[in-house]
């Protein structure tokens, strides 16, 4: 790539950014303005544009321009160029997609800064290097190019030449002609070109073609403030910055002696890539000579025009009346039965991509991208965002950075599974248990449990000791600051993004409003504070009472989750006793677990089950409470979506964390559910291998059924579509719309399904942690799968979404964040209470062989079994039995003065809970807010960088005028100024 070294002049800097003119060499013969800069220069492409801005605007739409050849200049022509005619007709002209690379200053001689901002350069030495170098690198590129424009341009209309910009879809057999007819009849006098077409492989399908002309394209692009290229980028840096150039070009020295990362993706591979590096504005019909423009064809990106193109289609009546508007409300009437923007061709070929390159940049999204061989490359962020949107795009780039994040967490919880895995036949605790063949504990159950020895839960002691042992309070610790990291990361990265995709002017205040809403309150409107103009408005009233008859709605559905998972623990209760007196000895012997499994596997259908219930509540609430904005719907949407699904999967693990085995009594006072159903214990081995066990299931089996729902589904209905067209038809080819009709919409509700799933699975990967140190693992896996799943679902097998802008994740970050904090405070409370972690701590320190004194060969552990474990006299059950029987809890023996009665280690161990509890949350929190504070959301460099680009554009857009306004003089004969009049 040819920097911009190659065509700046030197300057000298004095005083931060003030430059001397009297330092400037002059070698053109229009002097600079009082506010121009040496960073203020023109790209070649740009002189042309203003020659040809008049023309070029007022063109017809009935031709379609070719890509604008490049004329390269020769040395000695070059050196002939003293006159400001000459310049004006020695342009180097070139493609917007080649701008960055070729463009060099051979016309107008501006002053420009470099990298490097001291140095000189011989110009006429520079042009004859880059003619002799390049030429036939620049061949290679126009051909490359123009395959890639021929390609990209999508299917056409009949003629040939209109680029088709969205597809209507609608049935001949529909009644609602009349709508249709108004509708398109309106959007024929909103400047729009429409083209019907009937489908092949059915005769009641209809195809309504869309095409946006150019006229119509510049007032609506206009009307959206879209931002568009009018300068070429400049670099201004200061020392520092030099110093740290020349340390990046010696580690990137000594990374090309090292081997090549196998995960990088090959550059070569993707010639779309290179990105125009130019400066964007809001484009303006009367000021378009500012703009870059060589190919009024390319100048709008297509997801530029479908964007427009759904702009429009938003806000076209279909009949009379202020809420008649809107092709959603004619594909919920069904006058349409679909709406989508086309893909741009077929995402395989016959032919290699290695040697006859892309078709389109859809089949290099597959070839790159969607195939599971490229499962362990980056991600081509730039071309996902060119082809689906900056939306489409920031989800990959933050689900990408997620799973890149999960390796540390991954490796740090298998390292701790893999100490507990070590270290689990040398626990004191698990041989004591093992060993423990002459001590019998009480019956779990009243009628048909017995007396079990403890050695009986040897191996039930081990696998617990898996997730529960001296690394837990660290993984705990490590994953809540890794929560922080992760996120204050992402906001670096996310900045980076919005800055490297020109988003950083792009605010919500630049959003329309919801057909939706100004239909509602057309008829109260308010000034709005940003633009200065009328709009609707919601009265506060209005605004309170839906918002409170929606909070009633979201309760009630938490109301009715809570009411599901007591259910589920009522058949806990009544199915152990069954279990237990089953006739298999299998599951006679081990009927806990038996309970346990049969309790998750019905937890989880009940889970799916409220799922479709969830979605259809949620979509009436939010639209019940009449959002202003798009932004608005999907963030009030996406929280009570999140809010039910988080509970639905959560309450029964928070039971079984906190509530389960807390309230049962003592053996001869136990407490019963409504008098009858006996509480549920827990394991003589702890509670802890029972919430491993709800997690992991529930775990495993979410992310099989959603990979299914994902992709299995789409697959089999796109499989059967294909079957039925071959089976009506045998020779005929499909265009490509129809292709695209046969494919799957995206889900109705965007990304939020891809986000939810993805952030309660952050949910399970954080919260219970420490109770199954694997979840990071699990989930890294899943994540691996997932990006591909998306991505061969996205290219391959649905139809391509409407590509919205954003400028993050939206709600989802402040949801990450709410779950980071809950995270700390559930660690700590697993620690403290579901674990032993405690009890162990205790009775090392102030009841074992070491609280007195501290042998070097002697376990502080030892005893602490017996210690944990309650006597009771078997002759109170009425059992025909005598001795004792043992229960987990800290309560007086029979024959002391107060039998059954907690004991002061009871109390001492409550304390230590409460006292870690507290502990841990301040520690966490403390070292969260440090790292929090020390990480800046955006970088100072690019913060610097953004202030500079600022300032330039203001710049560049005077000097842009002014140099339009001499032109202008000079064409009509009238005397030439080079300062405002």
């Amino acid at each position: 790539m040819v920097h911009h070294s190659g065509s700046i002049q030197s300057f000298k800097q004095q005083k931060g950014m003030n430059i001397s003119k009297s330092e400037i060499t002059k070698e053109t013969s229009l002097k600079p303005s009082r506010r121009s800069l040496p960073c203020l220069a023109q790209s070649y492409a740009y002189s042309k544009s203003l020659s040809q801005s008049t023309s070029l605007f007022q063109s017809t739409e009935s031709e379609s321009q070719a890509p604008t050849s490049i004329t390269l200049i020769s040395t000695d022509k070059a050196e002939q160029v003293n006159t400001e005619e000459n310049k004006n007709d020695s342009v180097l002209r070139c493609s917007f997609a080649d701008l960055s690379d070729f463009c060099l200053a051979l016309g107008k001689d501006k002053d420009y800064t470099d990298e490097s901002e001291h140095a000189t350069y011989d110009r006429s030495r520079l042009i004859n290097d880059f003619v002799i170098k390049d030429k036939s690198e620049f061949k290679t590129k126009l051909s490359k190019n123009d395959m890639n424009y021929i390609a990209s341009s999508g299917p056409l209309f009949k003629d040939g030449k209109k680029r088709i910009d969205y597809i209507l879809v609608y049935r001949k057999t529909n009644i609602q002609y009349d709508k249709r007819n108004t509708f398109e009849k309106n959007l024929r006098a909103e400047g729009l070109m429409l083209e019907k077409e009937p489908a092949i492989a059915s005769h009641d399908i209809m195809f309504i073609k869309i095409h946006i002309p150019w006229d119509t394209l510049c007032k609506y692009a206009e009307r959206l403030n879209i931002r568009m290229p009018f300068r070429k980028k400049c670099y201004y840096t200061d020392g520092r910055s030099k110093s740290m150039g020349r340390m990046q070009t010696y580690f990137r020295r000594i990374k090309n002696w090292m081997a090549q990362n196998p995960m990088v993706l090959d550059k070569s591979a993707f010639p779309d890539l290179e990105e125009s590096d130019c400066y964007t504005g809001p484009f303006s019909r009367a000021r378009i000579h500012h703009f870059i423009i060589n190919n009024k064809d390319t100048f709008f990106s297509n997801a530029t025009r479908s964007r427009i193109v759904y702009h429009m289609l938003e806000r076209t009546k279909y009949e009379n009346g202020i809420s008649k508007v809107g092709i959603r409300k004619l594909i919920n009437n069904g006058s349409y039965i679909a709406a989508f923007p086309p893909h741009e061709g077929a995402y395989k070929s016959s032919q290699p991509i290695k040697t006859h390159g892309p078709q389109n940049n859809r089949h290099l999204l597959y070839e790159r991208w969607a195939r599971w061989g490229m499962w362990y490359k980056h991600q081509p962020l730039d071309l996902i965002r060119l082809y689906f949107g900056e939306k489409i795009g920031l989800y990959f780039a933050w689900l990408g950075w997620y799973t890149g994040m999960l390796i540390p967490a991954a490796i740090v919880g298998l390292c701790v599974f893999f100490y507990g895995l070590v270290t689990m036949n040398k626990s004191q605790v698990s041989q004591e248990i093992c060993k423990a063949t002459e001590v019998f504990m009480c019956p779990l159950c009243d009628k048909n449990c017995s007396l079990q020895r403890l050695n009986d839960s040897c191996i039930y002691a081990k696998v617990t000791y898996l997730f529960d042992n001296g690394g837990t309070v660290f993984f705990a610790i490590f994953m809540a600051i890794w929560a922080t990291v992760f996120l204050e990361f992402w906001k670096r990265r996310r900045s980076i993004l919005t800055y490297t995709w020109d988003l950083i002017e792009w605010e919500e205040e630049e959003e329309t409003l919801r057909p939706q809403f100004e239909a509602k309150y057309y008829k109260m409107e308010i000034v709005n504070p940003i633009t200065g103009k009328p709009e609707p408005h919601q009265p506060s009233s209005d605004k309170v009472t839906r918002l409170l008859v929606s909070v009633s709605g979201i309760f009630f559905m938490i109301s009715l989750v809570i009411t599901a998972v007591f259910g589920v623990v009522v058949y806990r209760l009544v199915v152990m006793e069954q279990f237990a007196s089953f006739k298999w000895n299998f599951i006679k012997q081990y009927w806990q677990f038996a309970t346990s499994a049969a309790a998750v596997c019905i937890n989880f259908i009940i889970i799916m089950l409220l799922n479709l219930a969830y979605e259809k509540i949620a979509y009436l609430l939010t639209n019940l409470e009449y959002p202003r904005t798009e932004s608005e719907w999907e963030n009030s949407f996406a929280l009570k979506m999140f809010l039910f699904q988080f509970v639905n999967l959560n309450s029964s693990i928070f039971y079984i964390a906190f509530f389960l085995g807390r309230f049962v009594g003592h053996p001869g006072k136990y407490n019963k559910l409504f008098d009858r159903w006996r509480l549920e214990e827990c394991h003589p081995s702890g509670c802890l291998i029972d919430l491993c066990l709800q997690m992991g299931v529930i775990m495993f089996l979410k992310q099989i059924w959603n990979n299914f729902m994902e992709l299995g589904y789409p697959l089999i209905q796109n499989w059967w579509s294909r079957h039925k067209i071959k089976r009506g038809i045998h020779d005929a080819s499909i265009p490509q719309w129809e292709n695209d009709w046969n494919l799957q919409p995206m889900n109705l509700h965007g990304l939020m399904d891809e986000y939810l799933e993805m952030v309660l699975q952050f949910g399970f990967t954080t919260i219970f942690v420490a109770a199954f140190p694997l979840a990071p693992l699990l989930a890294l896996l899943n994540n691996i799968i997932e990006i591909r799943l998306d991505a061969y679902k996205f290219v391959t097998q649905w139809r391509r979404p409407l590509p919205a802008r954003a400028t993050d994740i939206g709600i989802w970050l402040g949801i990450l964040e709410g779950i980071g904090i809950l995270a700390v405070i559930t660690n700590a409370f697993v620690i403290a209470i579901t674990s032993d972690y405690i009890p162990r701590f205790v009775y090392e320190y102030k009841y074992g062989p070491c609280a007195n004194h501290v042998e070097p060969s002697e376990n502080c552990l030892k005893g602490y079994v017996n210690n944990s474990l309650s006597f009771f006299d078997l002759s109170e059950l009425g059992m025909g039995k005598s001795g004792y029987c043992r229960y987990r809890d800290y309560r007086g023996p029979p024959w002391s003065s107060k039998p059954y009665e907690f004991t002061l280690q009871y109390w001492h161990i409550l304390a230590a809970r409460l006292a870690f509890i507290i502990v841990f949350e301040h520690l966490v929190f403390g070292i969260k807010s440090f790292i929090a504070y020390l990480i800046p959301d955006v970088p100072k460099g690019l913060h610097d960088r953004i202030r500079r680009e600022k300032y330039l554009v203001q710049e560049m857009m005077y000097e842009a005028e002014l140099e339009h306004l001499q032109q202008q003089r000079r064409k009509s004969g009238q005397p030439v100024h080079h300062e405002w009049p």
